[in-house]
């Protein structure tokens, strides 16, 4: 599917219950991870970066007002070069995912972090998606990853993966007055159903194996000079006119 069929069902009621989910969860995610240079891809109509304090903030998208055209398999930044990297969405709805971690994993700098929102498939979300398999609409025709297999995905490519935060625990009714009718379950599902939101997000952290800062060691520095301090002698006169070293 198209992301422009993702941004014309965000402007629905679904959508911005999804929507005010999650822009909440990425201020907070972000707002913490310090660097330089951070992406967002996809998704350009939302600024999931805002919260983040870094200098040099961009969007990139197959196509958009943003500020890299690129498609997501194959970036074009050098090597090392990020700090963060947001994926809103953009697993689920990709030709090849993994290609899309790798991408990032090479682009991310050692101790980098990715961010990554998905639909859950274990939610009632999930279940809509099934039924509607054949001839649904958008979003339900997207390959839902669960927590788990992207866990072990990120895990395959070197991150370290933090605890993951669900949310939109509503049925996927489409109307406003329904929605808000089934808000209860979003307090309900924090506490009693963690694992089953219909969405969730997931921070995964580059860990590069071997790497081991080498500081100057100024302790053994002195203490070598002071085995090598040369060692004073004195010559005292003895009776003869023949000196001895002591």
């Amino acid at each position: 599917m198209s992301i422009l069929s993702l941004s014309d069902w965000l402007e629905t009621p679904q959508g911005q219950y999804l929507l005010q989910w999650e822009q909440a969860k990425f201020d907070v995610m972000v707002a913490d991870i310090f660097g330089y240079n951070a992406v967002q891809i996809g998704l350009p109509e939302c600024e999931f970066l805002g919260a983040n304090r870094m200098p040099f903030r961009f969007r990139s998208a197959a196509f958009g007002d943003v500020a890299v055209i690129a498609n997501t398999d194959a970036l074009p930044f050098a090597s090392a070069s990020l700090d963060l990297v947001l994926l809103p969405h953009v697993l689920e709805f990709s030709r090849n995912p993994h290609q899309v971690l790798r991408e990032v994993e090479r682009v991310l700098v050692p101790e980098g972090s990715v961010v990554i929102s998905g639909f859950n498939p274990l939610s009632l979300w999930g279940l809509r998606r099934l039924l509607a398999r054949r001839g649904g609409a958008f979003p339900w025709r997207g390959q839902y990853l669960s927590v788990r297999r992207t866990k072990d995905w990120l895990a395959l490519l070197g991150f370290e993966t933090q605890s993951g935060s669900f949310g939109c625990y509503a049925p996927a009714v489409t109307t406003g007055k329904w929605l808000e009718r089934w808000r209860f379950m979003d307090k309900a599902g924090d506490r009693w159903w963690p694992f089953f939101g219909g969405t969730y997000m997931l921070q995964g952290i580059k860990r590069v194996q071997g790497m081991r800062l080498i500081t100057p060691n100024w302790r053994d520095r002195r203490a070598t000079a002071k085995r090598l301090s040369p060692v004073a002698q004195r010559r005292r006169q003895v009776p003869g006119g023949v000196q001895k070293t002591k």
